[in-house]
């Protein structure tokens, strides 16, 4: 039985929530620990605060109270006895147990019924034999052998005679006369025989094995004859195993089945990879380690100009031999060509999406600088991503810097897929796909999550193979493939990574019917990348689009009890594991319109009007208010719904399904998505994001998304193994956190790295009534000084600290964070930041200073630095993005993510700093969107108060403090200001132009007369236009109108704007980088302000 007071698994912070909504003091529940497997924690409410006991169990299995002072040692055989002793009063608790909290009821038969639908009923039983009613118990159990005896034997008998019917029917003019006749005896006389074994429930049948060595006999001494031919020439070609006297596996002469098929399988296998091992040695030779896709010279189209004017130019981009050729035409010869050595760096324009600058070294020594324009931004980004390929593969380093992944998704529907499937893993079809020139750029690792696949492993492991083997010319290594139900992951990775990959994990969270169905759930994988910690969760969630607290549940239930990574992280779940997070698959969020909408919405699909749809996505609305997700990203959805499609069609979608219950809609959601998290101020882009549009066996289209992720190398220390360096320090300083807790209890500090050696605790800190009922724990300046493993740069401002904040008396985690190292400051106090979440829930903030110190040398540049993004001045700071922007948690981004920091900071910062506007370029922007160009100020916005212009501090320079440790807190006048103003239309996901560096806005910059800028917005170019002819000579338009009449702007005619857009441009003024943080709906913290991914996790 069990009492309404035992609340299982229920969260801590749900548990407080409970408590307090009773109001009286005495109520109390018990909940499992957070800290402890097989403990319990007493929660009590008295005086509006919540006191957690714990209860342990000793090895006599009885219950005791454990607690830092007060209550005397008892023990208990139940916990049931021990809630009764402390009913009463005086037993040392801070109040007697008086009124149990009862559990929450749960919606579990609407549930039952949603689940049920998608399960396909067994096959009806046949009639049972039943013995006649009369007679006693025993009369029946010893008639029923006895009848089931005389039907078995029957239907042996009835069986051979239709078997032999059978055989003569058949065309056995082939068969040896012997095999004939052994058959024949096999089903007159032996299969009644292991009829009986099976009666007797062996599975063992020997007649039929002593059949199968008669007709395999033959076959059994010719394979064992073939095997050792294949098996030598095998190693003969096997360009990975050095020579030698390899021993041949001894396997048994008998010919029976079990030896049969061994043999069958090795001989099917070796066949299968003999080809592919002599194409590989006659491809790459006998020194070749393993295979490699060669990609081939790609040329592009490009205009320059040339005094004022515009010529057609063609560059060539030779990956293999490391250079980029410029010709003046397609046939011609060549111009000039510079080596890898020589190309410095690429510099995207923010403005032009089609603009790219090349810095190139000349023979003197001297950098130029070259200007080309593309015929549109997805060759631009073709030949970007090309060069840095080439940067790559000829790179001095030993260790690559940044590896590619591709993410795919797919509910395949419980159907086998189409013969081809190779767009998917070449990111074509609909949305934000590859350029062409791209196609010959195999991903480092591919992360394969499907749903309802009807596929066994091996099946679907071919397919795979053989697919990425048909685009690539490479025979990927399968990393891990782990399947609950039919929901299933696979991630393969290049040969070349085979030793770099590490701490494999896999596992599985069920969260079906009651939670222990697998028909619903989660799959993950996570290793070490050499020093890089990925993680990947394929999760097919709750289906139906009015259950949405349901996925919800789901999504909470996978993050808790998903067991990937390291498990010495134990106080952080998966969003604080991994360098890298990336969570794909049905999450089944549907569009939260009416049934009598449908129309409209295949409607605004045909118009490809998806920002007016996407405010009505169920996964953006739960993001928005900080329910799922919590600091995740997505990119920017430009492809359409990819659910529920009639099969074997794009056409057309299929949103109605006729029930027994009535009439069922399915409207055209997007259902299929990729997310990402990852530590702040680490590298990733995204590349490509979107759907096929050719694979159409399922209801679902499979959707696409890669990314460039930076990644870290197994440093070594120069002082060599075994030795601490003692130069290195980190010290945190003037720490405190703020918590949304109701809890009494003391509280330390945590400190978890990779770069320590072990974990450090810190003491107590001393508590403070907050505002709003929040705690401040605020932490002296003698926490403990952590000391490094490494204090070498180039490792150490690659690190992060993970921080949990952990309670005396339970020892639970009551919010963890992330920061970052990455300071361009050394040896200086640095103001840091982050927030402190807890199960995927906003716990509060902890701030702080720290000095980091670090042993001498210098910190290299990465080769993912090798292309960045020149900042355009002409674009205003406020852009459509700012206004949609779905990532709360964003504050240090580039002009297309205006979310800057100094949305939190009231004062301003130092003199020199706000001058910092020189910095032209921030790092590794993806490019935008071809049809998502950045938007002109709204005109409210560029009215804002003066008081909120002054607290945005332009970007540091590079020798400033990172953006990623600098937080201060505003006043709460200013904060709850902004905080009241809150947007009420959901985010959006829009492009993004890289994270984590920022560069200066033209927004409040003053110009060389003195005069603000800030009120004048700049038209956006047309898109993807070349530069107009004679730039040089002939002012901008956006110049023109600030030198003419400031009233009169001369604009190119735009595209009409979507009510959505119009909705998020002229709704009530709001400064955005102030508040484009998660709303707070009067629960949070108003004066706080956003935090950015890159700054905090």
């Amino acid at each position: 039985m069990v009492h309404c007071w035992n609340h299982g698994n229920i969260t801590r912070s749900k548990a407080e929530e409970l408590l307090s909504k009773t109001g009286k003091d005495g109520s109390f529940l018990v909940r499992a620990s957070e800290s402890i497997s097989r403990a319990y924690a007493l929660c009590v409410l008295f005086r509006n605060c919540v006191y957690t006991y714990r209860i342990l169990t000793n090895e006599e299995e009885k219950f005791t109270v454990q607690a830092s002072e007060g209550v005397p040692v008892r023990f208990f055989t139940s916990l049931d006895q021990l809630i009764e002793f402390y009913k009463k009063e005086n037993m040392g608790l801070v109040t007697h147990l008086q009124y149990p909290v009862p559990l929450e009821e749960e919606d579990a038969g609407d549930e039952l019924e949603e689940e049920t639908e998608f399960f396909i009923s067994p096959p009806e039983l046949p009639p049972r034999n039943l013995p006649p009613a009369s007679g006693s118990s025993e009369a029946k159990e010893v008639a029923l052998p006895a009848d089931n005896s005389r039907v078995m034997e029957h239907s042996a008998l009835s069986l051979s005679e239709t078997l032999l019917q059978r055989l003569q029917g058949l065309d056995t003019s082939g068969l040896p006369e012997e095999h004939l006749k052994a058959i024949q005896d096999y089903v007159n006389t032996q299969m009644a025989l292991d009829a009986e074994f099976v009666k007797t429930g062996s599975s063992n049948l020997p007649h039929l094995k002593k059949l199968v060595m008669v007709l395999c006999k033959e076959l059994y001494s010719e394979v064992a004859r073939t095997l050792p031919s294949l098996e030598s020439m095998q190693r003969l070609f096997d360009q990975q195993l050095s020579p030698g006297i390899w021993p041949r596996p001894q396997m048994s002469a008998e010919a029976n089945p079990v030896n049969i098929i061994a043999r069958l399988g090795q001989l099917t296998s070796l066949l299968s990879s003999l080809e592919d091992k002599v194409k590989a040695f006659l491809g790459e030779g006998p020194e070749s380690t393993h295979r490699r896709s060669l990609i081939p010279p790609v040329t592009f189209e490009v205009k320059a100009e040339s005094l004022g004017i515009p010529q057609k130019m063609q560059l060539k981009v030779d990956v293999e031999s490391g250079k980029l050729i410029i010709k003046k035409s397609k046939d011609g010869p060549e111009d000039k060509f510079y080596s890898h050595k020589k190309i410095l760096q690429l510099i995207k324009s923010q403005k032009f999406h089609n603009k790219l600058v090349i810095i190139v070294e000349t023979e003197k020594e001297k950098t130029l600088r070259k200007e080309y324009v593309f015929a549109d931004s997805k060759k631009r980004e073709g030949f970007c991503q090309l060069l840095q390929q080439m940067k790559n593969r000829h790179s001095e380093q030993p260790e690559p810097d940044m590896i590619t992944i591709f993410i795919g998704t797919w509910n395949m529907g419980d159907t086998a897929p189409p013969k081809k499937i190779t767009s998917w893993f070449l990111s074509k079809g609909q949305g934000k796909t590859r350029d062409d020139s791209a196609d010959y750029i195999p991903h480092d690792i591919y992360v394969i999550g499907t749903q309802e696949d009807p596929l066994g492993d091996k099946e679907w492991l071919e397919i795979l193979k053989h697919s990425l083997q048909e685009i690539t010319d490479i025979s990927f290594k399968t990393i891990a493939i782990h399947t609950l139900w039919n929901i299933r992951i696979v991630v393969l990775a290049k040969p070349e990574h085979e030793n770099r990959i590490s701490h494999i994990c896999t596992n599985n969270v069920k969260t079906g019917i009651a939670n222990t169905l697998g028909n619903k759930g989660a799959v993950g994988v996570s290793f070490m990348f050499n020093g890089t910690s990925l993680g990947f969760v394929n999760s097919h969630l709750t289906s139906g689009s009015e259950k949405k607290l349901r996925r919800n549940q789901n999504y909470m239930s996978i993050l808790r009890f998903l067991a990937l990574g390291d498990k010495k992280l134990s106080p952080f779940n998966i969003t604080h594991r991994f360098t890298h997070l990336f969570w794909l698959g049905d999450l089944n969020y549907r569009l939260e319109l009416p049934p009598s909408e449908a129309e409209n919405i295949i409607q605004k699909i045909k118009q490809q009007q998806y920002s007016e749809l996407l405010l009505h996505d169920q996964l953006l609305m739960e993001r928005k208010d900080q329910k799922v997700f919590l600091h995740f990203e997505e990119e920017e959805i430009t492809f359409a719904p990819t659910y529920r499609f009639e099969r074997h069609t794009r056409e057309k979608y299929a949103y109605t399904k006729q029930k027994a219950t009535g009439m069922k809609y399915n409207l055209p959601s997007w259902c299929d998505r990729v997310l990402w998290k990852s530590y702040p101020l680490v590298h990733v882009v995204c590349q490509s994001y979107g759907s096929t549009s050719d694979i159409m066996t399922s209801d679902h289209s499979p959707v696409f998304a890669t990314f460039e992720a930076g990644v870290t190398s197994q440093f070594v220390s120069k002082n060599g193994p075994g030795n601490v360096d003692s130069q290195g320090q980190i010290e945190f300083l003037k720490c405190y956190a703020t918590l949304k807790t109701k809890s009494q209890t003391k509280f330390y500090l945590e400190f978890h790295s990779s770069c320590l050696e072990s974990f450090v605790k810190s003491q107590e800190g001393e508590n403070e009534e907050g505002t709003e009922g929040e705690l401040v724990v605020k932490f002296a300046d003698d926490l403990p000084k952590l000391t490094p493993i490494i204090s070498d740069p180039e490792y150490l401002l690659d690190q992060h600290i993970l921080i949990s904040i952990k309670s005396s008396d339970s020892d639970e985690s009551y919010g963890e964070g992330c920061i970052a190292l990455r300071s361009e400051a050394t040896e200086s106090v640095v103001p840091i930041y982050t927030a402190l979440t807890h199960h995927g829930e906003m716990m509060g903030h902890f701030r702080g200073e720290i000095k980091l110190q670090t042993s001498q040398g210098k910190k290299r540049e990465r080769l993912y630095d090798f292309v960045k993004t020149e900042r355009d001045e002409a674009i205003g700071q406020k852009s459509l993005k700012s206004l949609t922007s779905h990532d709360p948690v964003k504050h240090w981004e580039c002009p297309s993510r205006p979310s800057d920091l100094g949305k939190n900071m009231a004062d301003p910062l130092p003199a020199e700093e706000q001058q910092t506007s020189k910095p032209e370029m921030f790092e590794n922007p993806l490019y935008g969107s071809v049809s998502s160009f950045p938007k002109p100020v709204p005109r409210k916005e560029q009215e804002s108060p003066k008081a909120l212009r002054k607290d945005r501090p332009a970007c540091p320079d590079p020798g400033a403090p990172s953006p990623a440790i600098i937080l201060t807190k505003p006043p709460e006048g200013e904060s709850s200001k902004l905080a009241s103003r809150q947007i009420s239309a959901p985010f959006l996901p829009v492009p993004r132009m890289r994270s984590f560096t920022c560069s200066s806005s033209a927004e409040g910059k003053t110009t060389s007369g003195g005069e603000k800028t800030q009120g004048k917005p700049k038209p956006p170019p047309p898109s993807e236009t070349p530069v107009p002819a004679k730039r040089p000579v002939k002012p901008a338009r956006s110049e023109m109108s600030q030198q003419g009449n400031p009233g009169q702007t001369h604009r190119p005619p735009l595209p009409a704007k979507s009510p959505a857009v119009l909705h998020l441009q002229h709704s009530k003024a709001r400064d955005y980088r102030e508040s484009s943080e998660l709303p707070h709906h009067g629960k949070h913290w108003p004066e706080e302000g956003p935090v950015s991914r890159t700054s905090m996790q």
